[in-house]
Order: structure tokens, then C-alpha cells, then sequence
């Protein structure tokens, strides 16, 4: 089993590497100070975050689990693969977990991407896994969104077709557009994937879709198609800080992935995950109604006010704000609202994430104050 240090030291890029394996997070944080100190009140709504937090079973899970750490608990994990495996309907060897879904993200770019094959890719999309293949030294090649804000598949399809192969990569529900490429579109990539190509669905954002055009890519996995899916659960079960998420695939491609893994997640996170699976009927719901509700609310509000944005289908979305985003975030942040990241080439769409009721209201006022200056 490789270590980052050591794949790093092997393919002679470590410091470019280690720089690409750090959460992009941490950058979108960073993003935000503006010179002056920062408001001790400010708002977070800049990194996708679920204000949530961990399921009220996994904070007790993880408390009673906590003074064991001092173990690796190895023994244990079998059964954890298990537990993840079954409730997603597939076979323990059919998963691979990480950090979040980052790292499977990484381990199928490593894996499924080479000199010859490139990552083909939309764009805007979530930057990651291209950013990691052109550290990597292999070509990323994008197509732009289509007017509706998702992959244009049968772009995607003919740039595979002209490479020889290759590992296409979309975020469904995409990030930052936060839309979703319809099932009738994934059907028709799937049934015209030229040889040689894999699809990588990266579904961190899954549950908070609402429109019956979202399906999940573990159909294909269960068929046995080149199809690998990335789950997390950073998103709507709240644990970014904890970092799980897993990737599906066949047992074959899980086995080509494996190498470039990095070893086993906390035993404390691994019981955190396992209690919130096992409420996953209650907690999904409950938390995609609430989610949904502010949603809603915000986009209603919006519309009220002529504001222009993508209809939304995760816990994010995209405003028009008519100039330079970068401005337009700055002057937010220096306010006391933290809001998401530039996404070239959408250079005047604001990502702003659903937080608390709390969060949007302070989010509106001064949304307001900066939007009309």
C-alpha cells in the first residue's frame, strides 16, 4: 500500500502534489480575508458546508468510540466496509473509502488517467480532480456547460472518441452550477462510450436534488459498466470536518484504485458513519425537507427582487450579480458574509451555500446593501 509521500516520491512531484491532496477548502477560506480583520460574527457560506452538523447518533456514537482511539482498530474495518457496501446495495469489494470523496476522486484519476488517456471534463466543474491530472502531466480537456447550466454529453462523448479513451468526469449535481444532467443524457453517454473510457459521477450533492432528472450512477455500477461513483459524507450527514466519503465501482476497478489510497479513515469517523447509515431513513428526509424549505425560501426572495440565478438542485446556487464576482465577495466578506469562490468563466455568477435561517436572513441584508451600491 503506497502513501501519498511515497506515490509523490516515486512519480517525482512531491511538492506539486502535496499542494493538489490539500482540500480545496482550505483555499476558499483563505479566499476570503480582505486586508481588514474579520468579523468575529461572519457568516460561512462560502464552502457547501451542511450548518447541521454530524446526526445526533453519530455525536454519541463517536463520544462513546473516542477514548478507544488510541488504537487503529484494523480488525474492525471489515465490517464497516461491509455496513457501507450493503446500504448503498453492493458488494464490500464493489467500495473503496477515503477522506471524503476527494480521495477516491484522486484514486481514479490516478488510476484511470495517464500520458495517453486525458480527463475530459465540463467547465465549470469542481477543479480537483482537473487540477490534480494536470499536476499529474496529463492533458485535461473541457467543454463548456450547455445553456442549462450541465454537461453537454455528447461533446464529452466525441472528445473521448477523438483522445482514444479516456476518464470523463462530472459532478452531478454539478459544482458550482448546481444542476443536474438529465438520466435520458447519462443513458445516452453510457450506451456511446467509446472503448478505452471510463465516467467518473462525483454525487456528493445527490440528496439535495429534487428533480425526478436525478439518478445516480450506481445503476451502471451495478450492471458492471465502466462507471465508477463517488459518494461523501461531508455534505448532507454534515461531516466535512470528518472526512468520509467512498467511491463504487467493479471489484476490478476498485482494484486498480486501490494502490493510490491512502489507508484506513478515523475509527472514530468510521462509527460516526455507521450510526448515520443506520438511521439513513429518518435522516435523509428530515434533512433534505429542511434543506429544501431554505432553499425556497431564498430563491422566492430572489425572484421578488429581479435577481437572476440557476434554479438550484444542491445546498448551493449560483447568482447573477451583473459584475465582477470578486468585488462582489469581497465587499460581502468585509460585511460579515463569507460567500463561495470565482468559477472562470462564469466571472459575475456568486455561489452562495445554504446555511442556517440565521445565516440566509443576514445573507439577504447584506446581499442587498452590496447587490444595489
Amino acid at each position: 500500500m503506497l502513501t501519498r509521500r511515497e506515490l509523490a516520491s516515486r512519480i517525482g512531484f512531491g511538492g506539486v502534489v502535496a499542494g493538489m491532496l490539500t482540500e480545496m477548502a482550505y483555499a476558499q477560506r483563505a479566499a476570503v480575508h480582505t486586508g481588514t480583520p474579520l468579523p468575529k460574527d461572519m457568516v460561512w457560506i462560502n464552502a457547501n458546508e451542511n450548518p447541521a452538523g454530524p446526526p445526533a447518533s453519530s455525536l454519541k456514537v463517536m463520544a462513546e468510540v473516542m477514548p478507544t482511539s488510541g488504537r487503529y482498530h484494523y480488525q474492525e474495518f471489515d465490517d464497516f466496509y461491509a455496513k457501507l457496501a450493503h446500504s448503498e446495495d453492493l458488494e464490500p469489494n464493489q467500495i473503496l473509502v477515503g477522506a471524503g470523496s476527494s480521495e477516491s476522486l484522486h484514486c481514479a484519476v490516478d488510476a484511470f488517467t495517464s500520458p495517453t488517456r486525458p480527463l475530459i471534463t465540463i467547465s465549470p466543474t469542481y477543479e480537483a480532480p482537473p487540477e490534480l491530472a494536470k499536476a499529474l502531466g496529463r492533458r485535461v480537456i473541457t467543454v463548456p456547460v450547455n445553456d442549462k447550466y450541465y454537461a453537454d454529453v455528447h461533446k464529452l462523448v466525441a472528445e473521448a472518441e477523438k483522445a482514444g479513451g479516456g476518464l470523463i468526469y462530472l459532478c452531478n449535481p454539478n459544482n458550482p452550477t448546481s444542476a443536474v444532467t438529465p438520466k435520458g443524457d447519462i443513458a445516452w453517454m453510457m450506451a456511446n462510450l467509446p472503448s478505452n473510457t471510463y465516467v467518473l459521477i462525483d454525487e456528493a450533492y445527490i440528496h439535495f436534488a429534487e428533480t425526478p432528472e436525478m439518478e445516480s450512477g450506481l445503476n451502471y455500477v451495478r450492471q458492471g459498466k465502466n462507471m465508477i461513483v463517488t459518494r461523501t459524507f461531508s455534505k448532507l450527514y454534515g461531516m466535512a470536518g470528518l472526512r468520509a466519503g467512498f467511491a463504487c465501482a467493479r471489484p476490478d476497478l476498485i482494484q486498480q484504485m486501490t494502490p493510490y489510497r491512502n489507508n484506513v479513515i478515523s475509527i472514530v469517523t468510521a462509527h460516526g458513519v455507521m450510526a448515520a447509515i443506520a438511521n439513513a431513513k429518518t435522516i435523509v428526509p428530515e434533512r433534505r425537507a429542511r434543506l429544501s424549505r431554505t432553499r425556497s425560501e431564498l430563491c422566492a426572495w430572489l425572484r421578488q427582487k429581479n435577481v437572476k440565478f440557476i434554479e438550484p438542485q444542491a445546498n448551493f446556487l449560483m447568482i447573477d450579480v451583473h459584475r465582477d464576482v470578486r468585488d462582489f465577495a469581497k465587499d460581502m466578506a468585509e460585511r460579515g458574509v463569507a460567500v463561495g469562490r470565482p468559477f472562470p468563466p462564469l466571472d459575475h455568477m456568486l455561489r452562495v451555500s445554504i446555511g442556517t435561517d440565521q445565516d440566509m436572513a443576514k445573507f439577504r441584508d447584506v446581499f442587498s446593501r452590496v447587490y444595489q451600491a
